[in-house]
């Protein structure tokens, strides 16, 4: 029983050990505050790497200096859970992999700093108009990969902005070779599960899903993150 006390005791002191060095940052408190939930709390199996925690996206900048994990509404990740669970049953190699999910209108406006003024700015929404379903927890920006975390081939990378992303050009680019038939099948794929979700693909971005409409939104009262 001393023992098995002691053992106990030096657990419990690793775990606040590790709480004081790993403390929850200001933005992840701000979203549990606000409502939204951690989607590897409701599917451990995903896989997420968010692409504005590097300067490899269209902006050339880190937008999330403190936030590393992927939060959705409650409903959006009960979906998700559900996309992956389709997915796993029908390739168990194969993984969702989510790039962006719940965005702060403050990021949102970092964005649109970028494209305002420019032919680009179909694809940012604008903070002035209320933002876009990222900034309400119902949008993710995500893919397929395998099980060593690397991308399925989709055409274009994440964030491409261009027509080669609109999956409502694909058939067109398929003729013309400019995207190859793994790449449309595996965008079919990526659609069926999250589809399976309750998700629907946004008419530029092959790797953006929707899980509620603005008009939704707005019907509901819902705010913005902030």
């Amino acid at each position: 029983m001393k023992k098995l006390l002691i053992m106990i005791c030096l657990q419990l002191g690793a775990t606040a050990v590790l709480a004081q060095t790993n403390p929850l940052s200001a933005t992840t408190r701000n979203m549990q505050k606000q409502g939204y939930v951690n989607v590897l709390d409701y599917e451990p199996s995903l896989h997420v790497s968010l692409m504005y925690t590097r300067p490899d996206n269209f902006t050339g900048r880190v937008l999330y200096t403190d936030l590393h994990e992927a939060f959705l509404h409650p409903d959006a990740a009960r979906g998700l859970a559900k996309a992956q669970q389709e997915l796993k049953r029908l390739h168990p190699e194969l993984s969702l992999i989510v790039f962006d999910a719940a965005r702060p209108m403050s990021i949102q406006q970092k964005m649109w700093n970028v494209v305002k003024g420019t032919s680009k700015n179909i694809y940012v929404s604008n903070p002035a108009n209320g933002g876009g379903l990222h900034n309400y927890g119902f949008a993710v920006d995500i893919s397929i990969c395998d099980e060593n975390g690397d991308t399925l081939p989709m055409g274009t990378k994440v964030d491409y902005m261009g027509r080669l992303a609109h999956p409502e050009l694909e058939e067109q680019m398929l003729r013309q070779g400019r995207l190859s038939k793994e790449a449309v099948n595996n965008r079919q794929l990526l659609r069926k599960v999250m589809s399976a979700g309750g998700f629907n693909v946004l008419r530029t971005e092959w790797w953006h899903f929707n899980q509620k409409t603005r008009a939704q939104v707005k019907t509901e009262g819902r705010k913005p993150i902030q």
